[in-house]
């Protein structure tokens, strides 16, 4: 019995071990070489659609798109030797004007059209497509906005949600994909101020270069005016 519950303590110290460890992986390697590792592609991914989405008001179907992994419950058939898998071929959740999930690209088509255009050609992994309905009812202005990672920023040879998390805007025909978070900085958070149609949003930059985002970094505010036709960044100082 003795054994067993020191066994239990060792176990339970090297899982917090492990967390603590993973907890501090760095989000930004600063390597001089900049060489990016390139790891084994997961043969059990397959790259799906999920039904298209159209946001009220607008006439484009977004299709999300997403790898669909197939897990094995390691149990096997009654008959026969095959494993049993769990299968969800569901990659996004869809909200109130938002499409959440881990997706690889989303594509735009109008809805009198059989044409089909990527947001983007580069890899990305999106984690939140937003439709400013509001914004479009007073302005006119049809924009989504999106939460990514865009690159390998911790050089580990993939995108993930252990790289930095960056801020882009699109019209809702998924034209004008742009980058609006300065590079290297996290985004923190961002809201909508529908009284002044401005895109309010914070970020975070590793001024020490610890590859951490922490107390000693520094916060940089920003907004966007949405009315405008042109989305020009601009910072301000509320302390």
């Amino acid at each position: 019995m003795k054994k067993y519950f020191k066994y239990i303590a060792i176990v339970t110290f090297g899982t917090l071990i492990s967390c603590r460890e993973e907890v501090q992986k760095p989000k930004v390697s600063y390597d001089v070489s900049n060489k990016v590792s390139v790891t084994k592609a997961d043969s059990t991914q397959v790259e799906v659609a999920d039904l298209p989405v159209q946001m009220q008001g607008t006439d484009y179907l977004i299709h999300p798109v997403g790898d669909l992994r197939v897990y094995e419950r390691g149990s096997k058939a009654r008959y026969g030797s095959s494993s049993v898998n769990d299968v969800s071929f569901t990659i996004s959740n869809l909200g109130e004007y938002e499409i959440t999930g881990y997706l690889q690209n989303l594509k735009f088509q109008k809805v009198d059209s059989d044409s089909i255009r990527p947001l983007s050609d580069k890899p990305v992994l999106i984690l939140t497509a937003t439709y400013l309905k509001t914004v479009a009812d007073k302005t006119q202005n049809k924009v989504m906005v999106y939460t990514l990672t865009d690159s390998d920023t911790n050089k580990d040879g993939k995108i993930d949600t252990s790289d930095i998390k960056t801020l882009y805007l699109s019209n809702i025909s998924g034209e004008n994909f742009t980058k609006v978070s300065a590079d290297l900085q996290e985004l923190v958070d961002w809201s909508l101020i529908e009284s002044k149609n401005r895109l309010y949003f914070r970020t975070i930059e590793d001024t020490n270069q610890n590859g951490q985002f922490d107390k000693n970094d520094v916060l940089h505010y920003n907004y966007i005016d949405l009315a405008s036709k042109k989305w020009e960044v601009k910072s301000y100082k509320p302390i």
